[in-house]
């Protein structure tokens, strides 16, 4: 009877397009979930606190998109490898880094940084340079690295904001209109004697001069500073949302499934168990679940998050801990029904076990009813998580949706208009909930005779 049971709720679920919708939409966070874990390093994860990690990032730009939304275009914020080119002549090694950038936007970077991480010996000359569409090459900067009589590994960083960047710029002051107080990308940017932007194909070169031998160049990377970047934006800690809205994809679906899951098979076996024992066993049993459900639990929760932990996995246990008192309710009623059919007496004079006649015999009637309860208690789990977070009680070391909203509300996101921070983690919360909502209810049609009529 089970399998054919099984094999109708398949057949109506099929039919049901609320309930395919929610698979569909289940489906793609799945998706997401399992690029983001097998794509995004766990050491970005881990790191989403760490200030260092996100230094290169601009800090609460726009999203990269909105660039095919506007008429004037937003300068990008980039990030960008060298190509590295080595040759040696009379005597001197050459180490030349090349960074490319097509430059299509109708506003001046902001600035830009040139960090490099090098291993050499000796004295090193370094000249900077940019050649621009027009063919004039500009140079910005000519300095030596530290003198080392062992190799040694050096971190540089060449700002644009260098008062020698400015000195060397101030010889092309007759090619520009601009006044040479302002910033040196408003100059290596702009068309000659005018004040407009010129777009094309810049190319940054660093160029590393030795006697003895070639630099080796360990890391090296070019940050042209901008007001967009990336697919969702930054926040105030120049952290990249597009990361911490991804990797709360699992999370969210973690602790939903997590305590929907152990909630409902605690409240099913509670409650089943109670209503088959009966008698002083049922009385002591539902009071002391009428107890747990009087509790307020959001009050409980911010008490226990402040006095014990807020790990994530402590929140989930305490999730679990409020939330299968109702389901214990219902599946009890459910077992007083099904334990006066004559299968189970039968099973009782065969001298079955409780506990057999229990996993055996009524527990899969309830089956449908514990996979719909599944689904509807998802939701639930989930904006809880996230109310938490919002109030500030959450995990700080996970990048869940509602600790992305915290860190909104504290550094004034909506009140600065900074969308991209608040819209998409609420969006993402939504559309969670509404996938289980619909699985959940087409499943509770089926199985709930008086719905399904």
């Amino acid at each position: 009877m089970s399998s054919v049971s099984t094999q109708e709720i398949k057949s109506e679920f099929l039919k049901s397009k609320l309930g395919l919708t929610g698979i569909f939409i289940l489906s793609g966070l799945i998706l997401v979930s399992i690029i983001t874990i097998s794509a995004i390093p766990a050491s970005t994860f881990q790191e989403w606190n760490n200030p260092e990690k996100w230094i290169s990032y601009p800090k609460t730009s726009v999203p990269s998109w909105v660039n095919f939304l506007s008429s004037e275009k937003i300068p990008e914020h980039k990030i960008l490898e060298p190509e590295i080119f080595q040759s040696q002549e009379n005597g001197i090694f050459l180490t030349s880094q090349q960074f490319g950038v097509f430059f299509e936007y109708d506003d001046f970077p902001s600035d830009f940084i040139i960090e490099m991480k090098t291993k050499y010996s000796d004295s090193h000359l370094v000249q900077i340079k940019v050649i621009r569409p027009d063919g004039i090459t500009l140079e910005l900067l000519s300095t030596s690295l530290p003198h080392s009589d062992s190799d040694t590994i050096h971190n540089q960083r060449y700002f644009s904001t260098d008062s020698m960047i400015k000195k060397n710029l101030n010889m092309y002051k007759d090619d520009f209109q601009f006044d040479f107080l302002s910033g040196t990308t408003e100059i290596i940017f702009s068309k000659l004697q005018e004040n407009e932007i010129q777009k094309g194909n810049y190319i940054f070169v660093v160029d590393t001069y030795g006697t003895e031998k070639p630099i080796e160049v360990l890391e090296s990377k070019l940050v042209l500073g901008g007001k967009a970047y990336g697919l969702m934006g930054t926040d105030e800690l120049r952290r990249d949302l597009a990361i911490g809205l991804l990797w709360g994809t699992p999370l969210a679906l973690f602790i939903g499934i997590s305590v929907s899951i152990g909630s409902v098979v605690v409240g099913l076996v509670y409650g089943v168990y109670s209503g088959y024992r009966g008698k002083k066993t049922d009385e002591i049993m539902m009071r002391f679940n009428d107890v747990i459900y009087a509790l307020p639990a959001l009050p409980f929760l911010i008490i226990l998050a402040v006095t014990i932990s807020n790990s994530i996995f402590l929140m989930i246990g305490f999730l679990m801990i409020f939330s299968w008192v109702g389901i214990a309710k219902v599946s009890r009623s459910m077992s007083l029904q099904i334990k006066t059919r004559q299968y189970i007496e039968a099973a009782k004079i065969m001298g079955q076990k409780d506990s057999k006649i229990i996993f055996r015999h009524i527990l899969p009637q309830l089956l449908p009813y514990a996979f719909a309860s599944i689904a509807i208690s998802v939701p639930a789990a989930i904006t809880t998580e996230a109310g938490l977070s919002f109030l500030g009680l959450g995990d700080p070391s996970f990048p869940t949706w509602g600790q992305i909203l915290h860190d909104a509300n504290t550094y004034g996101a909506a009140a600065q208009g900074f969308w991209w921070w608040i819209v998409p983690p609420g969006i993402l919360i939504a559309i969670t909930g509404l996938a289980f909502v619909f699985i959940g209810n087409a499943l509770d049609a089926i199985v709930n005779p008086k719905l399904k009529r």
